[in-house]
């Protein structure tokens, strides 16, 4: 694999997080709790949505096939999205959704700011831009967790219930491939088991103020990053890519 085809797919698989998560995300609006947490959510999705924008166009770049952003969204078939299985699992609850934000927050917070220091110029920017989102985003799903843990004895069931049911999806963002070792040898991207101890700890210090446990399962799941997935991916990109499959090259 050359260096360029590590890069698109390094490109592929930051972008497709943050789209997939950013349309899970979007599937609140008109349905949150509350007005003021609904319109946070779908400021987060937005966010989201515009990192996905800037990784895929930059992938489009590398590529240099004369897909873009849009192609890139909308044009491609189930196997040859990237993201990691967490960020399709189906929104549940409210409080099921703040733990997969969590679950993806805690890790990301850290990963743009390693990322932020990159040789390549543009990952290195889009980090920049991205960590002082994050940085929202990790307040808003940790003061969730803490209140919905620390809340009622129903709220700390679901919220705890969630993190079984999740945890298993929290490990796929550490591992490494050929894609990610010709990068971190090139000072492109960053070596995630750096920041491991970073991210537990915030996990750990998240769930025990939320008087919520860790699960001790060591089993993971994984194989989003290289085509691999659950059936949830196919009904986002059912309803994600119909207009354009429907009315190809609509514009508005």
């Amino acid at each position: 694999m050359t260096e360029k085809d590590a890069l698109f797919n390094y490109c592929l698989r930051l972008g497709d997080n943050s789209l997939i998560l950013g349309h899970r995300l979007s599937e609140w609006c008109g349905h949150g709790p509350v007005l003021e947490t609904d319109i946070a959510m779908i400021n987060i999705s937005l966010d989201l949505i515009g990192q996905a924008r800037s990784f895929l166009s930059l992938a489009g770049e590398v590529e240099n096939k004369g897909r873009d952003e849009d192609a890139l969204a909308y044009l491609r078939d189930v196997f040859h999205f990237k993201n990691a299985l967490l960020t399709e699992q189906e929104n549940g609850d409210f409080g099921f959704t703040m733990v997969r934000q969590f679950l993806y927050d805690s890790f990301h917070y850290y990963f743009f700011q390693e990322l932020s220091n990159s040789l390549h110029p543009q990952l290195a920017a889009i980090a920049q831009k991205s960590l002082k989102e994050t940085t929202y985003h990790l307040r808003f799903s940790s003061e969730w967790i803490i209140r919905l843990g620390d809340g009622t004895e129903e709220s700390n069931k679901r919220v705890q219930d969630a993190i079984d049911d999740l945890w298993e999806y929290g490990e796929e963002f550490f591992e490494k491939d050929e894609v990610e070792n010709i990068l971190i040898a090139s000072g492109i991207a960053i070596d995630t088991a750096l920041i491991k101890d970073k991210v537990d700890a915030k996990r750990k210090e998240i769930l025990e103020t939320a008087s919520l446990s860790i699960p001790t399962s060591n089993f993971h799941q994984s194989g989003g990053r290289v085509g691999k997935h659950s059936e949830n991916l196919g009904y986002i990109l059912a309803e994600m890519q119909f207009l354009q499959r429907a009315y190809p090259n609509a514009t508005w």
